[in-house]
């Protein structure tokens, strides 16, 4: 299955990067690397993610990897990033569309 990343879905992954990378930028290379292949398990398991609480949709699921919410949209061709939040985060349901 095709995995799409959205802008914001990179924008986050960016900004997570860059916060981690002012006290370690090796830990924040590794941690890019390790959301890459976590993300990556979507393509042969696309439902592998629970379903997002506040969605109350089938389509949108995530992942809960170390601190953080990797939600995504899974249809019959692809899985379609849509952003990476900090569990602590509330999640705009906007992020979702």
């Amino acid at each position: 299955m095709k995995l799409i990343w959205s802008p914001l879905a990179i924008d986050r992954i960016a900004e997570i990067a860059s916060y981690i990378a002012r006290d370690n930028p090796m830990a924040a290379e590794k941690w890019i690397y390790d959301a890459f292949n976590r993300v990556g398990q979507l393509a042969r398991f696309p439902r592998s993610g629970r379903q997002v609480p506040e969605a109350s949709r089938v389509d949108i699921r995530e992942l809960i990897w170390k601190n953080y919410r990797i939600i995504y949209r899974v249809n019959a061709e692809e899985v379609a990033l849509l952003t990476v939040r900090h569990t602590k985060e509330v999640l705009p349901l906007e992020d979702l569309t």
